[in-house]
């Protein structure tokens, strides 16, 4: 049976984690899934929050790895990111979309939706199938009420520019579990 990730497993580059975590399974309070779609944010690049430096808003971003970074987005929707790298470096992944395998009913009841495909396929339909808010912010990712499992096995992964940015924009960081039609975005070929 493949492991918890403890914090550890994030005190490494961005661009390591980042891929690492297709395949892996995120619960949240018994909801959740398999991570199908990620982004990575390194602290030298001015899309990432961390970029212009520390701030209330990041804060968590500089603190040390495998903490949850939660912001809202256009001020109407609540994103994840994974806080990555050694204490201060201030780099995250973000968490596009999982494949919702746990808690159905109760994603489905707080979505909206019949529809599983479009439970978790973007940011923002994620953090509020899983019930993610600003609660969450800094809170460890190897405790309740956050549980990630390792995956088992290695899976075809796709790599592409990010999506809904304008800085840094033709950076391939976005990394996705290949032919997922769970993506927010299918990958260019």
């Amino acid at each position: 049976m493949p492991a918890r990730l403890k914090r550890s497993f994030f005190d490494r580059s961005v661009h390591q984690v980042a891929p690492e975590l297709i395949g892996a399974t995120l619960l949240f309070d018994g909801t959740g899934g398999r991570i199908v779609e990620v982004e990575a944010y390194h602290h030298t690049d001015p899309a990432a929050h961390s970029y212009g430096g520390l701030t209330p808003r990041n804060a968590v971003m500089f603190g040390p790895p495998g903490f949850a970074y939660v912001y809202r987005s256009y001020g109407i929707h609540w994103c994840l990111n994974f806080v990555c790298e050694t204490a201060g470096s201030a780099s995250a992944v973000l968490i596009r979309a999982i494949e919702p395998l746990e808690g159905l009913a109760k994603m489905r009841r707080r979505r909206g939706l019949k529809d599983d495909r479009l439970l978790c396929s973007g940011p923002g339909r994620l953090c509020e199938a899983l019930g993610v808010a600003v609660a969450q912010n800094g809170l460890a990712l190897d405790r309740p009420p956050f549980r990630l499992i390792a995956r088992g096995e290695t899976p075809e992964i796709a790599a592409g520019v990010r999506i809904g940015i304008t800085k840094a924009a033709e950076l391939p960081w976005r990394y996705g579990l290949a032919g997922s039609r769970y993506l927010s975005k299918p990958f260019r070929r």
